[in-house]
C-alpha cells in the first residue's frame, strides 16, 4: 500500500511540474493569450436564478439597410431565408432583462458559437469580440449594463479568415453565418471560478486513481479577500466519495487571479470508458471570507489515455477506434443543430456498435459531449481548420501557407477546441485540424495544444505514410486517410499509431447510379468488414472512421438543395440507410468464427466466438438462444480481446437465432441459422409443350401460355396468358456500363448535389439480327438456338421450353472492342407497368437483417413510382422508412438490386406473376423505365462505381473487351 500511494504521490509531482508551463493563472503560453471561459454556475449566492437562457427570438437587419427582421436564435442565418454577402456586417439585437439580485455581481454573456466574426455590444458600448465559429466565448458586461432598457447588440460578419481557415461555408456550399449555437447570461459573484480543468490518473495496476483538480479563482471585487475551494464527490447514485476543502488561500488582491490545485486520492473508482460509462459527479463551491458564494457542478469520468509505442492506451488497455466522421447537420437548419439531434446522433451511433466519432471538421457542441459521456463513445475532437494548402480549398493558390499572419488564428482554433472540452471524458484525442500540409506554424500550434493539455494525444489529419501532403508532422497519432486493404499492415511498420481517420468512404459521387440502383449501398457493408477485420488484427492500426456518418445536405429557404450530398450511413434525417447495418455488422463486438451443429455424440451447438469489447467480458453480455423458436438464455465468460467457446445444450435444431445484448441496453448483434440450406426451388407443373411457325415467327404453346418469337431477331416479343399480355420483351442480354457522373457540375471539390440530374437509364442491347434459328425437340420439351448479332456484339442465345413450365434462357455474348466496365451484365425482362409489386427471397451476406432494409432475405415491396422536382423532396421533413422513399424508377425498395437470389417474382393486380428461380448466385433489379418494369436478372455485379472507393470496396471490377460474358435464366410464367 506504502508503495502505491508513494507512486501516486510522485506521479502526480511529475503531472504538475509538467503542467507548470501553463499554470492557469497565466494568461499567455508560448506568447499566445489564453482566452477565458468561465464555467457557468450551479449556484450563486443571493441570486434565485444564477443563469438565463437567451435562446429564442431576436431582432436582425443587415448593416446598411432600415428594416429588422426576426431572426431564430441559436441558427444560421441563410437557412431562415437571409442574405448577407461577404462585407456585409449582420446584427442581431434584443432587449435584456437584469434581475435585480444580480446587482453586485459579475454579469457574463456566453455563446458558444458564432459563426465567424463577432463584436458583443451592450448599450451601444462594445465588450467583447471573437473570431472562429464552433467554439465558446464570453464577454464579461458588467460595467456597460443599465438598471433596465439593456439593448445587447451583436455584429456578425461571415466569410473572414476563419472562416476561410476552416472551409466553413466553402464546406457547406452556402454562407454559414450567425448565432450558431446557444447564448446564455449569467451572474457571478464578484470573487468567482474563472477555469477549472480535473485530470485523472491510476496508479500502475489501474486499481486506485489521483483526482487532480486545478481552477483558476479571479477575484474582480474592489477588496482583498481569503478563498478556498470545497470538493464534493459522489457517485452515479448519489453516495459521497469525499468532501474536502483546499487550502486557504488569503489576501487575494483586487482584480488578481490565482491557481488553486488540489490531488485527491480516490480508492477503486469505477472506470469510465465507453462500454462502462461510469460518471461520478463533482461539485465545487466558492468560499469567500468562509462564505459560499458560487458552486459548480460537472460529470466526471476516471479514465487515462496514453501513447505507447504504436498503440494507444485507455485506463491501460489497448484499444481499437471504429467508428464515424460527424457532421452537425440537419437539412432545415444547416450548422445549427438542436440538442435533442445531438443526442440522437449519439444513440444512433452508438447502436451501430461504433466506439468513436471523429467531430469532422469543427468541435462538437456540449450536448453532443454530455450525451458521448454518458452513453459511451470516444471522441476525437477537431479544431475549425480544414485544407490549409489542399487542393480543395482554392485560396492556397493565392495565400502562402507558411505566412506567419494566420498562425494566430490557427492557435486560437485549437486552443478554444481544448478549453471546450478538457473536462469531458469521451474525448481523448484532440485533432489539430484536417487534411492539411505541415508547416512550422502546425509545430508551434501543436507546442501550445499540447502545454494547454498534455493528458490528451493529438493527430494531424495530414495523410501520413508517403501518400500526398506527407510532410512529417509531428503530432502523437499518425493519420492516413482512405486505405485500401494493404492499410492496416502497413501500420505495424509504423513507430506511432496510426489511425484512419477517413477511410471506407460510403457511395456519394456516382449519382446517376445511385439514383438508379439504391442497391449499390447493400453491397457495401461485406467489403467493410473485410476492411475492418484487417484493422482488427493488425496491432499497429488505431481503427478508423469511416466517411460519413450523416448526409450533408441543406434544405436552402429559396428552393436550392445544397451539399455534398447523401454520404452518410444515415441520412440527414436520422433515418438508417442499407450502410448503417453494415457499419453495424462490420463493427460488431461478437464474431462467430465457426459453428458446429449437434450430433450424436455432441448434443450441443458449438460456437466459436471472438470477442471483440476492449473491456467487456461476455459474462457482461446477455446471450438468447432462440433454438426452434424456444428462447433460452445462455451464459458465457469469455474475456475482452480473446476467443472461446460457448455451447448451447440442444438435439435437433432446424432454426438457431442469436441475440446478444450490450450491457448499455441495446443489441448489439444477432445471427439467425438454419440447419438445413434451402434447396433450389422448382416448378411442378405438368404441361404440354408444342410450336407453330409462319413467315414472322414462331408461336410456343406451354400450358395456358403463348410466347410470341421473332425469325428476324430471336427476341421473344410478347408472352401472353390468354388475353392479358404478361412479358413486352422476353430476356435480351443486357450490360449496364459503370457510371461515376456527379451532374457535372463545377467544382474544386465533388460538391455536386445541388445540381439536379435524372437517374440513368438501361436498356436491353440493340439485337440486329438472329442467325442460324434452329428448332429442336427434346423429348418432352422444345428448344430454340441462334447467332446473334447485336450493335456492337456477337453472341449466342438459346430457349429451351420445359414440360414443367420454365422457360430456361442460356446466353454468350463477346466483345471485341468496346473497352467497358461493367456494374451489371446479364438478361433483361420487359413487364407491363402492371407488374408492381416484388417479391424475393435470397441468401444475404449476413446472416439478420432489419425488417426495413431493402437488403433483407425475404420480402415484398412496391413500385410506388414517385416524380421528385430536384434531388429530393425540397423542404418535407422525411419520417418514413428510407426503403420507400421513390423517384420515377420506383421506391427505393423496389428499384434496388437484390443479390444472391434463390427466387424473385413479379406481379400485378391479377394474380399474374413471373418468377425467377436461381441458385443464390444471381441477382434481380426491377425498376419503372418508360412506361414498362425492366427487370434484370444480372449474372454479374459489382460494388458500384463510386470514384473514392478503394479496395475491398472496389474488388471485382472487370472490363469485357475480348471477354466472352455467359449466363442462364429460369423464369415460370402463371
Amino acid at each position: 500500500m506504502f508503495q502505491i500511494r508513494y507512486f501516486n504521490k510522485f506521479y502526480l509531482l511529475l503531472s504538475f511540474l509538467f503542467y507548470a508551463g501553463v499554470s492557469f493563472g497565466q494568461t499567455e503560453i508560448d506568447g499566445f493569450t489564453i482566452p477565458r471561459v468561465s464555467p457557468v454556475p450551479a449556484t450563486v449566492a443571493g441570486t434565485r436564478q444564477e443563469k438565463i437562457s437567451l435562446n429564442g427570438d431576436w431582432d436582425f437587419q443587415v448593416s446598411g439597410y432600415n428594416k429588422k427582421h426576426d431572426i431564430a436564435v441559436p441558427g444560421e442565418w441563410e437557412m431562415q431565408g437571409f442574405t448577407v454577402n461577404e462585407g456585409e456586417t449582420a446584427i442581431y439585437s434584443r432587449k435584456l432583462d437584469i434581475p435585480a439580485d444580480w446587482q453586485g455581481k459579475r454579469i457574463k454573456i456566453r455563446f458558444e458559437g458564432v459563426s465567424s466574426h463577432a463584436v458583443i455590444k451592450v448599450n451601444g458600448i462594445k465588450v467583447g469580440e471573437h473570431e472562429g465559429s464552433f467554439v465558446p466565448f464570453e464577454a464579461d458586461i458588467t460595467s456597460a449594463i443599465h438598471s433596465d432598457n439593456n439593448i445587447l447588440q451583436v455584429e456578425v460578419q461571415a466569410l473572414t479568415i476563419s472562416d476561410r481557415l476552416a472551409c466553413t461555408s466553402q464546406y457547406a456550399v452556402h454562407t454559414v453565418g450567425g448565432i450558431l449555437r446557444k447564448v446564455v447570461l449569467f451572474a457571478l459573484p464578484p470573487t468567482n471560478i474563472a477555469s477549472t480543468a480535473v485530470t485523472t490518473t491510476f496508479d500502475p495496476q489501474f486499481k486506485n486513481a489521483i483526482l487532480a483538480i486545478r481552477s483558476q479563482v479571479a477575484n474582480e471585487a474592489g477588496i482583498s479577500v481569503s478563498a478556498q475551494l470545497q470538493y464534493v464527490l459522489t457517485d452515479a447514485k448519489g453516495k459521497v466519495i469525499f468532501r474536502q476543502l483546499s487550502a486557504i488561500e488569503k489576501n487575494i488582491t483586487s482584480n488578481n487571479t490565482i491557481d488553486i490545485q488540489k490531488a485527491i486520492d480516490v480508492k477503486q473508482p469505477e472506470q469510465w470508458n465507453p462500454e462502462h460509462p461510469y460518471l461520478y459527479h463533482l461539485n465545487t463551491t466558492l468560499l469567500v471570507n468562509g462564505q459560499a458564494v458560487q458552486t459548480l457542478t460537472q460529470h466526471l469520468g476516471f479514465r487515462q489515455v496514453e501513447v505507447k509505442g504504436n498503440q494507444l492506451l485507455v485506463n491501460g488497455k489497448a484499444i481499437k477506434l471504429h467508428g464515424v466522421n460527424r457532421h452537425s447537420i440537419y437539412p432545415l437548419t444547416g450548422r445549427s443543430v438542436s440538442p435533442e439531434l445531438d443526442r440522437k446522433d449519439a444513440e444512433l451511433f452508438r447502436e451501430a456498435n461504433c466506439n468513436y466519432i471523429r467531430t469532422s471538421h469543427y468541435p462538437p457542441s456540449e450536448e453532443f459531449l454530455n450525451a458521448a459521456d454518458e452513453l459511451g463513445l470516444f471522441v476525437e475532437s477537431e479544431s475549425s481548420l480544414c485544407w490549409i494548402d489542399h487542393g480543395a480549398s482554392p485560396i492556397w493558390k493565392k495565400w502562402n501557407y507558411t505566412d506567419e499572419r494566420f498562425l494566430p488564428y490557427m492557435v486560437n482554433a485549437d486552443v478554444e477546441n481544448v478549453l471546450a472540452g478538457r473536462n469531458h471524458p469521451s474525448i481523448i484525442i484532440w485533432s489539430m485540424g484536417n487534411e492539411s500540409r505541415w508547416s512550422p506554424l502546425w509545430e508551434k500550434v501543436l507546442s501550445v495544444v499540447k502545454k494547454l493539455d498534455p493528458s490528451r494525444p493529438t493527430t494531424f489529419h495530414d495523410q501520413c505514410w508517403g501518400g500526398y501532403n506527407n510532410a512529417h508532422s509531428k503530432a502523437d497519432i499518425a493519420v492516413y486517410h482512405y486505405p485500401g486493404t494493404n492499410g492496416p499492415a502497413a501500420c505495424d511498420t509504423m513507430k506511432r499509431p496510426v489511425l484512419f481517420g477517413e477511410y471506407a468512404h460510403i457511395s456519394c459521387y456516382s449519382r446517376r447510379e445511385l439514383l438508379a440502383d439504391p442497391g449499390v449501398r447493400s453491397s457495401y457493408g461485406k467489403p467493410l468488414e473485410v476492411m475492418y477485420d484487417s484493422i482488427y488484427y493488425h496491432k499497429g492500426c488505431l481503427g478508423g472512421a469511416i466517411w460519413a456518418g450523416i448526409d450533408d445536405i441543406f434544405h436552402m429557404p429559396d428552393g436550392r438543395i445544397v451539399g455534398y450530398g447523401p454520404w452518410g450511413v444515415i441520412d440527414a434525417w436520422r433515418r438508417p440507410k442499407p450502410e448503417y447495418w453494415g457499419v453495424k455488422k462490420a463493427y460488431s463486438p461478437i464474431k462467430i468464427k465457426s459453428m458446429s451443429w449437434p450430433t450424436a455424440g455432441k448434443q450441443y451447438v458449438e460456437l466459436l466466438v471472438e470477442n471483440r469489447y476492449d473491456f467487456t467480458s461476455l459474462k457482461n453480455v446477455a446471450i438468447t438462444a432462440v433454438l426452434n423458436g424456444v428462447p433460452q438464455t445462455v451464459k458465457a465468460s469469455i474475456s475482452a480481446r480473446s476467443s472461446g467457446i460457448i455451447k448451447i445444450p440442444a438435439t435437433a435444431v432446424k432454426t438457431l437465432q442469436l441475440i446478444f445484448k450490450d450491457p448499455r441496453g441495446f443489441i448489439a448483434d444477432e445471427e439467425k441459422y438454419e440447419a438445413e440450406a434451402p434447396s433450389i426451388e422448382t416448378n411442378n407443373q405438368n404441361v404440354t409443350v408444342s410450336y407453330t411457325e409462319n413467315e414472322a415467327a414462331y408461336f410456343v404453346k406451354q400450358g395456358n401460355i403463348q410466347y410470341s418469337i421473332s425469325k428476324n431477331t430471336g427476341i421473344i416479343t410478347s408472352v401472353r396468358k390468354g388475353d392479358t399480355e404478361i412479358l413486352k420483351q422476353g430476356p435480351v442480354f443486357s450490360m449496364v456500363p459503370m457510371n461515376d457522373d456527379d451532374g457535372g457540375k463545377p467544382n474544386v471539390a465533388g460538391e455536386t448535389y445541388q445540381n439536379d440530374i435524372y437517374p440513368v437509364k438501361n436498356y436491353p442491347l440493340y439485337t440486329l439480327f438472329a442467325t442460324n434459328l434452329t428448332v429442336q425437340k427434346e423429348q418432352d420439351n422444345i428448344k430454340f438456338s441462334m447467332d446473334v448479332s447485336y450493335l456492337d456484339c456477337t453472341g449466342k442465345q438459346s430457349y429451351l421450353f420445359t414440360n414443367d413450365g420454365k422457360l430456361v434462357t442460356e446466353y454468350e455474348v463477346h466483345y471485341s472492342k468496346a473497352d467497358i466496365s461493367p456494374y451489371q451484365y446479364g438478361l433483361m425482362l420487359q413487364l407491363p407497368k402492371s407488374f408492381d409489386k416484388l417479391t424475393w427471397k435470397r441468401k444475404g451476406e449476413f446472416t439478420s437483417y432489419p425488417a426495413n432494409d431493402i437488403a433483407r432475405q425475404e420480402g415484398t415491396a412496391t413500385l410506388n413510382a414517385k416524380h421528385v422536382n430536384g434531388v429530393e423532396e425540397w423542404g418535407v421533413v422525411q419520417k418514413g422508412d428510407w426503403k420507400d422513399d421513390a423517384n420515377d424508377l420506383g421506391s427505393n425498395d423496389f428499384r434496388s438490386t437484390k443479390r444472391y437470389i434463390q427466387n424473385a417474382t413479379l406481379q400485378d393486380n391479377n394474380g399474374d406473376t413471373v418468377t425467377v428461380l436461381s441458385d443464390a448466385t444471381q441477382a434481380s433489379r426491377s425498376w419503372l423505365q418508360d412506361e414498362r418494369i425492366n427487370w434484370l436478372i444480372a449474372d454479374y455485379c459489382n460494388n458500384g462505381s463510386e470514384p473514392y472507393y478503394g479496395s475491398p470496396h472496389s474488388n471485382g471490377r472487370i472490363k469485357i473487351k475480348d471477354n466472352t460474358l455467359k449466363g442462364k435464366l429460369i423464369i415460370v410464367v402463371k
